[in-house]
């Protein structure tokens, strides 16, 4: 058993933002104690408790075996002046396996989110080979099994190879375990296709992660079209690019009802396409990267390719716009499309070097510092942006992305007060390409755990007590 006491528990379901005691029994929340209603009980008054009283229970589950033996040992954490929040669910991970484990691996991948406290990871298929059939899935998600130690969530591709010419065969790839279907790192350019990928997937209520990119506009396009790519002599790339493509899937799934979820929203234009979907009632979610909202195109003041990504850091006004966006509830989650290359790889130039940037140990830290230290978000907010609704998105929130009673332990505690300076070296990630390098942020995740285990402590001792 595992009681963490002392920490401000936030959760989106049930609204809970109290101080409050957690207990967990096999790897389940079994009960709360929220001090403002109650004495605290220290761990030395656990046989004279009564376990009915004070008891936060929003669904009033009588039936959960929460009565610990009196001999049982448990391991105590103190989680004072911190929060307890329901580990993070990242909709977009790239965790480069199979085939480009120079880069990532699901163990390290699943290790830097645990960092992070990223308990659920939704894994994308642009992998060598692309997860495009049920033998590469099945590998993925048993190797996931054996090495990770946070929840691998796989996502097919939508076409075989990931070329845009053939479906891959998607009852095949949902019956195995698929937790979704994703063409990221491109779009599927040949509308009919496309068509009949999302009635597909509406026939077997199957959600869509559409990466929104106009191929033959992008063309050889490497920054933001602006300030950053005249700097820096590369072909730009417009926003028109993600806007044009976004707005014709969100047609096509309206048409054909289809649960569409649309990947690392970058501008301006994509957060009014999202008032549109939702005005026309269509089943659209969309998502907003940490760099997308902290940085722009113009804090691109050195030739480093790590400030290079797809889609790239935008203007101003576009920020502005994506956090209006998540503040007004048009943008629904935050991900990090975290994307790890070598550092050989991104020493190149920016018109050579790959788009990405790595982000799972960085994104809570630079969620609360860009938005909650600020005072434009509230922690709820970023407990529901980043844990309930890409719980919901995904189509898991039965067990994930909460911490109501009986629920899944999967808890991230979070020190608000804590600054620190990123360094990569300290990172579990084989990548390193981040342009926060150096940078000082506010926030730090302080412990993980997954399923009522302690996979992650930066200086919390789980303490064994006895009863």
């Amino acid at each position: 058993m595992l009681i963490i006491l002392n920490g401000h528990v936030v959760d989106p379901e049930t609204g809970l933002d109290e101080i409050a005691d957690v207990q967990i029994v096999r790897g389940r929340i079994s009960r709360m104690y929220i001090h403002n209603i109650g004495e605290h009980y220290g761990t030395d008054k656990f046989d004279d408790r009564d376990w009915k009283k004070h008891v936060y229970n929003p669904y009033n589950n009588e039936d959960i075996e929460n009565v610990p033996d009196k001999n049982e040992r448990i391991e105590v954490i103190d989680a004072k002046g911190m929060y307890v929040l329901p580990g993070f669910v990242d909709l977009h991970v790239h965790l480069r396996d199979p085939g480009l484990t120079y880069k990532e691996d699901i163990a390290t991948g699943s290790r830097a989110a645990a960092r992070g406290g990223v308990t659920t990871i939704c894994a994308m298929p642009n992998t060598k080979p692309v997860v495009d059939n049920v033998e590469t899935l099945k590998y993925v998600l048993d190797k996931a099994e054996k090495e990770a130690v946070v929840h691998v969530k796989q996502l097919s591709a939508i076409t075989k190879g990931m070329e845009g010419k053939e479906l891959v065969d998607m009852q095949a790839m949902l019956d195995a375990g698929a937790v979704a279907f994703s063409e990221d790192g491109k779009s599927v350019m040949d509308v009919r296709l496309c068509r009949e990928a999302f009635e597909k997937a509406a026939s077997m209520d199957a959600l869509i992660m559409a990466h929104c990119e106009d191929k033959e506009l992008v063309g050889k396009g490497v920054l933001n079209e602006g300030v950053a790519s005249a700097r820096y002599d590369v072909c730009g790339i417009p926003n028109a690019v993600e806007d044009i493509i976004m707005a014709r899937d969100i047609f096509l799934a309206n048409d054909a009802k289809t649960r569409l979820h649309i990947c690392h929203c970058s501008t301006k234009g994509t957060v009014e396409l999202m008032r549109m979907a939702k005005a026309l009632g269509a089943n659209v979610t969309a998502e907003v990267c940490p760099h997308h909202f902290t940085l722009t195109d113009a804090d691109i003041t050195e030739a480093n390719s790590n400030y290079k990504m797809n889609p790239p850091l935008r203007t101003e006004e576009d920020v502005r716009a994506l956090i209006e966006g998540l503040r007004d509830g048009s943008m629904s989650a935050i991900s990090t499309d975290h994307a790890p290359h070598s550092d050989e790889e991104k020493a190149a130039y920016f018109d050579k070097a790959p788009f990405g940037i790595v982000g799972l140990e960085t994104s809570a830290a630079l969620t609360y510092t860009a938005l909650v230290k600020t005072g434009l978000i509230s922690m709820m907010d970023m407990a529901r942006l980043m844990s309930y609704n890409p719980a919901k998105i995904i189509g898991i929130d039965e067990d994930y992305g909460k911490l109501a009673l009986g629920a899944r332990a999967d808890i991230a505690i979070f020190d608000p007060d804590e600054e620190w300076v990123v360094d990569t070296a300290e990172f579990a990630s084989k990548g390193h390409n981040t342009p926060y390098e150096g940078k000082t942020l506010q926030g730090r995740v302080k412990a993980t755990i997954v399923h009522g285990r302690l996979v992650y402590s930066d200086g919390i001792e789980a303490i064994n007590e006895d009863i």
